[in-house]
């Protein structure tokens, strides 16, 4: 296909940014030196903030990154980085030597001050095994996906279906966990081929049917009680715009893999989300809204519209008829991270919550971005957590591998 688009510009342009300045960041100063860890965030000057606690899921989150990255031939060392992520966690991580997973948090220095398992944790875990096999082939992240999920099916699985938050008390179940684990459970098979992972990624897939997707609204729900009915009151009417889309994304892999016809779905939650989600005033999508679009959470953080990205670009697959619109759609999203949210060396200052990102001079990047803004696009957050690379990089290899499928030409 030999098309000039906008499409193909910003994609490059978001792959360019990625090679030359976030993925340097974030495997250079973004590792601790001291102990091979990923560092939890850079602070508003880009130094790694050596204060705060560690999360082990963003552990996991950046093996996926730089994994990754190197299947993508975006780096080209990224073997040494997991490996001293992969000792850290194994040397400061483990509860006890006989248990699978990690504890849920570490503090600065790497003990732990956490010590619970947490579903939503683990899917991460299994899904840094799926992609450092994929990379390096290495068969011990098989085994260890195994004994992971062993642990959850065995220690978390709920009696009406799904699994719980983890080992702790919680309040509501939420569908978020299992989102992810239907991206790992997906991730495995297709490297694996073994038909147990697209089993276990079925039962996801009938809890979306079932009890997460709204029929009647068309809108994606998030909190549940323990019997998986819909909380009640405001808990229960929050509607997370970039989920729905993130989904769409995940629906239409899961089409791929089984030939189900998640059409219906991803259809209404793609056009729902876009009418409820996106702030008319600059584009930019809710963290959270009711299911008729009224604002609970007018704040937008940067990871929706990596959703936005993703969903617009398999829309574009399934409707072929349609795909400039969803194309340029996607060529939107990757326009407004740069305008948005990521930001230049040394423009951040103390009085960074009242700088409008918009308005920044934006000439230089340097790998760093804004987390998240106000309801009128003001810096709330003015640190770059680890983890939101997670969903920039996985929303850059869904648009350049389509580009390359489609062999764009310039």
């Amino acid at each position: 296909m030999t098309r000039t688009n906008n499409f193909l510009t910003q994609t490059k342009l978001l792959e360019t940014w990625l090679i030359n300045k976030a993925l340097p960041v974030w495997s250079g100063i973004g590792i601790n030196p001291d102990n091979c860890s990923v560092f939890e965030q850079l602070d508003s000057n880009g130094q790694p903030d050596r204060n705060a606690n560690i999360r082990s899921r963003v552990q996991a989150r950046q093996i996926f990154v730089f994994s990754s990255a190197e299947t993508m031939g975006w780096m080209s060392d990224s073997y040494s980085k997991v490996s001293g992520i992969n000792q850290f966690l194994e040397q400061h991580a483990k509860v006890s030597e006989i248990s699978s997973g990690y504890a849920h948090l570490l503090g600065p220095k790497g003990s732990i001050i956490d010590p619970k398992k947490d579903a939503y944790d683990f899917a991460f875990f299994l899904l840094s095994c799926a992609c450092q096999y994929k990379t390096y082939q290495d068969t011990k992240s098989l085994i260890q996906a195994e004994e992971l999920f062993q642990h959850i099916d065995s220690h978390f699985k709920g009696d009406l279906g799904g699994w719980s938050e983890g080992d702790y008390p919680f309040q509501h179940r939420r569908q978020n966990p299992h989102m992810h684990l239907f991206e790992a459970f997906m991730s495995l098979y297709e490297i694996t081929k073994d038909a147990k992972w697209l089993a276990r990624a079925g039962q996801v897939f009938s809890l979306f049917e079932n009890v997460f997707f709204d029929a009647k609204l068309g809108v994606l729900r998030e909190y549940f009680n323990e019997d998986w009915t819909l909380v009640e009151g405001e808990k229960g009417n929050i509607i997370e715009p970039g989920h729905m889309f993130e989904w769409v994304w995940l629906l239409r892999w899961y089409e791929k893999l089984t030939g189900a016809n998640v059409s219906k779905y991803c259809d209404l939650l793609y056009e729902n989300g876009m009418r409820i989600g996106f702030s008319q005033n600059d584009g930019l999508i809710f963290d959270e809204v009711e299911p008729d679009g009224e604002i609970v959470k007018g704040s937008k953080r940067l990871w929706p519209l990596t959703e936005f990205m993703k969903s617009s670009i398999v829309q574009a697959q399934a409707h072929i008829g349609e795909a400039e619109r969803f194309e340029a759609n996607a060529a939107t999203g990757i326009q407004k991270l740069f305008e948005y949210y990521f930001c230049a060396e040394n423009l951040l200052g103390d009085d960074s919550s009242k700088i409008k990102s918009a308005d920044l001079n934006i000439d230089k990047y340097n790998g760093r971005y804004i987390d998240q803004l106000d309801q009128n696009s003001f810096v709330l957050a003015n640190h770059s957590p680890a983890s939101t690379l997670y969903h920039i990089v996985m929303a850059a290899i869904v648009a350049v591998s389509y580009m390359r499928q489609n062999q764009y030409e310039q």
